[in-house]
């Protein structure tokens, strides 16, 4: 906004204000006075603070405390941000053009109540709409109590039963960019007193930390795991700044909340800019770009598997080969088109804005839904490009080949290949493949065949593979039945595979592509393949984790090369004390090779029980997640295997990060009434994890529809579901990520990636585009095949840039 002079209704005549219907307010609408304030308000080069501290009734006890604390903060500091602070409790400030307009931001520290009078009100409007600057401080949230516009200008009212006393609590720090916060510990420990809301403002406001409910004892009048504390918006032409903290005078003498003062000052003040638009809902847009396909055709999109993203902008999304008009499913081994269906790679070109199809294998996979013996996940699984993509076109694909099945022992190959992609005529070229890695896959049951791959900054190829194994026969438990088979091999036994130093199934490989087809071993894997121990010959070189049952979805930040995966768990309802924990779906933000527990252990280290011939039904110990052994007759790896690393989330039924009192041993009660969710924001039920990206800001780029700096840094976790399942961008703290570290914050993302039959209700991939903007793979409201609701979406920013303008900042701030 343009320094000058604005002359304002008394009234205002932003948008909340219209929806105000208080006698007050009506009152205020006949007036005509008006009030000439400078736009925006303050002068250019001496930054003025206003501090109001009217009551109703009795003065805030914290007041003193809060206004030295103010005017500390003026004077001390980076010099660019001081700032001179006129403290008063007389309202008619608010009716004075040319005193208020000399403020550059008003605070006000109020005990509550209704403070200004109709005429007051409409000069604090015209303020805002000038350009103004607010802050409010605890309290301040219960001022002004029948204004609609005022509910707007804090964000929400407090609940009337909130706790009244004094209690310690741990802050969670969400923005680590936004000047109020990014100086702030991930967890904030603090004593105060905490408001709830009568109605959650998240969505509708930037919030920038939230109280952590399970540390403190909320009320009944609770607002649950998304308990915004501190928040911001701009609003009705200004900004404001709210926070719930300071309740006491106690608050004001803390360093860090004093800095976290001082930050949204300075935002307010307009000495510096701050984006306070990242988590609003309306500030994105998300959009279906791909159509149904054409009857009788797959002209747009197969069964939904997995996307990449290209350097000039290009989608490439598989379907992984499920049933569709021209391929229809085949059930009987008698039969040699037994499971054939044809993967398929489509390209979306946002430019054009068409969709070409690339090209389609013949793969094993097709055999439509039913019983373990039936249905079958194989099929085309991953797609990735080469890191020099846009010069050699190569693509590798990650798929289970047709020809090469043996129905007679009901076993087939899985391999990833390198083929070349013409960009002339957006097609693949199939004669081109050079088959990098193959292994061998039983076929005779489902499930779990894995399929995602990535890349790290040293041009490693990371591949996910499934544990190849039935969810069967251990009553929804440990993967760990040994009797099961066919012709002799295992089906029920994920210790023959994920449990299995010798055996690629159940894994992330790490491998490096070399330009010849072939491929070499990077040093750090968990294995070289060539341990002596045991006899030797009892370990691959390519496995950089072992114990993964279902990981479809895996991701590189390639800033700090952390692999971040997720895999699906199995089927138990609920914890036995027999066997051993519910159903965990788990992600693990992974920074150097190791074994993550299954079919072993789960979770935080939480134990199975064992169990083996002659007779299976028979519980024997639990594992030892410290010094796990494999004790299968299917094993043909090493017995002793590496130690377990513990996961960083994990889910079931009984909600996120469930952990129990455990005994002497380490062995968890798992009694459901004793259990504790240590990640409250999330519960499954159905499920099944969709590992999603590291946002990377780019600030260079001049996209439009990047997802802002707030979004750096933060993982993107998700779910095929979208109820209590998650779909959140998660922080992890530096100093514990890769050790089994909980995530600091969690921020919903389920208003800004709709969910919803209408919406993107299964998601089944997610990246980042070179743009910024997130594409998002939308399964489809069936199994094993395709439908009208499968689909490529693109979700985009739309909220514009940081406020205040460059040209509108004050004090040395201005001359930078």
């Amino acid at each position: 906004m343009a320094a000058g002079a604005l002359t304002v209704s008394m009234l205002g005549s932003g948008g909340p204000a219209s929806a105000d219907t208080s006698p007050d307010r009506a009152l205020v609408e006949k007036m005509a006075t008006t009030l000439s304030l400078p736009s925006p308000p303050g002068a250019k080069n001496q930054v003025k603070v206003l501090v109001f501290h009217a009551s109703a009734g009795d003065e805030a006890p914290y007041t003193d405390a809060g206004i030295a604390a103010i005017e500390k903060i003026g004077l001390t500091g980076p010099e660019a941000q001081r700032f001179t602070t006129v403290a008063t409790a007389d309202p008619k400030v608010f009716t004075n053009g040319k005193r208020l307009g000399s403020f550059h931001a008003v605070v006000f520290l109020t005990g509550g109540g209704d403070v200004l009078d109709p005429e007051q009100e409409a000069g604090l409007e015209a303020y805002m709409e000038a350009g103004g600057g607010f802050l409010g401080i605890h309290d301040a949230a219960r001022t002004e109590p029948y204004s609609d516009w005022f509910t707007g200008l804090v964000g929400a009212r407090p609940a009337a039963n909130s706790p009244a006393s004094v209690q310690r609590a741990t802050v969670e720090i969400g923005d680590r960019v936004h000047p109020a916060t990014k100086s702030l510990p991930l967890e904030w420990k603090r004593p105060d007193k905490w408001l709830n809301w009568t109605k959650n403002p998240s969505g509708d406001v930037h919030t920038v930390a939230r109280v952590r409910e399970l540390t403190y004892k909320p009320g009944a009048s609770a607002n649950g795991w998304d308990h915004p504390v501190s928040w911001c918006r701009d609003y009705d032409g200004g900004r404001s700044f709210y926070t719930a903290m300071g309740g006491t005078a106690d608050s004001f003498a803390e360093t860090d909340f004093r800095d976290h003062l001082r930050g949204a000052l300075s935002w307010t003040n307009r000495t510096s800019q701050a984006d306070c638009k990242a988590t609003i809902t309306s500030n994105y847009t998300a959009e279906r770009v791909t159509q149904p396909n054409q009857p009788g055709q797959n002209d747009q999109i197969g069964e939904p598997h997995g996307l990449v993203t290209a350097p000039d902008g290009r989608v490439f999304y598989i379907g992984r080969g499920g049933a569709d008009s021209s391929q229809p499913v085949v059930i009987d081994w008698a039969d040699p088109n037994i499971g054939k269906g044809k993967g398929e790679i489509h390209v979306y070109d946002p430019e054009t804005k068409k969709v070409t199809l690339a090209g389609a294998l013949d793969v094993f996979g097709n055999k439509g839904g039913g019983d373990e013996l039936v249905k079958n996940e194989e099929g085309l699984l991953g797609i990735e490009l080469d890191p020099d993509f846009a010069s050699n076109g190569w693509v590798y694909l990650h798929y289970t080949p047709h020809a090469k099945i043996d129905r007679d022992k009901r076993m087939a190959t899985r391999q990833v290949s390198r083929f070349t992609f013409d960009s002339a005529t957006s097609k693949l070229d199939l004669a081109s493949e050079k088959v990098l890695l193959g292994w061998p896959v039983q076929i005779n049951s489902c499930c779990h065949a894995g399929g995602g791959m990535a890349w790290d900054s040293q041009d490693n190829l990371y591949i996910a593979t499934g544990d190849n194994n039935s969810s069967g026969f251990s009553d929804g438990y440990s993967g760990n039945n040994p009797q099961p088979n066919y012709k002799g091999v295992s089906f029920a036994d994920a210790r023959r595979t994920a449990g299995n130093t010798n055996n690629l199934n159940g894994k992330i490989l790490r491998i490096h592509p070399e330009d010849d087809g072939t491929y070499t071993l990077p040093s750090g894997n968990l294995f070289t393949g060539k341990e002596p121990d045991e006899g030797g010959g009892k370990t691959r070189g390519e496995i950089y984790v072992m114990g993964v049952r279902n990981p479809a979805r895996i991701s590189i930040d390639k800033s700090t090369d952390t692999l971040y995966a997720g895999w699906v768990g199995p089927d138990a309802g609920a914890p036995s004390t027999t066997w051993g924990p519910a159903k965990y779906d788990t992600f693990a933000a992974i920074t150097k090779a190791g074994n993550h527990g299954w079919p072993y252990c789960m979770g935080n280290n939480q134990p199975y029980r064992d169990r083996n011939l002659p007779d299976p039904t028979k519980p024997l110990g639990w594992y030892d997640c410290n010094a796990p052994k494999n004790e299968s007759p299917n094993n043909d790896g090493l017995v002793k295997l590496p130690p377990v690393t513990p996961n960083t989330i994990w889910y079931s039924p009984q909600g996120g990060g469930v952990d129990y009192p455990r005994d002497a041993n380490g062995v968890p009660s798992y009694k459901p009434e004793e259990g504790k969710q240590l990640l409250p924001w999330l519960k499954g039920g159905g499920q099944a994890t969709m590992n999603g990206p590291v946002y990377r800001y780019d600030a260079q780029s001049e996209s439009t529809a990047k997802w802002p700096a707030y979004w750096d840094g933060k993982w993107f976790v998700g779910d095929f579901y979208d109820d209590t399942q998650p779909r959140h961008a998660v922080l992890t703290d530096p100093k514990t990520v890769g050790k089994g570290g909980l995530p600091t914050h969690a921020e919903s993302l389920k208003k800004i990636i709709p969910v919803g039959a209408d919406g993107i209700r299964n998601l089944m991939d997610w990246k980042f585009a070179p743009d910024g903007s997130l594409y998002v793979l939308d399964y489809g409201r069936g199994f094993f095949t395709s439908d009208s609701k499968s689909a490529l979406w693109r979700v985009s920013y739309k909220g514009g840039g940081a406020t205040p303008a460059a040209a509108d900042l004050v004090g040395k701030a201005a001359a930078k």
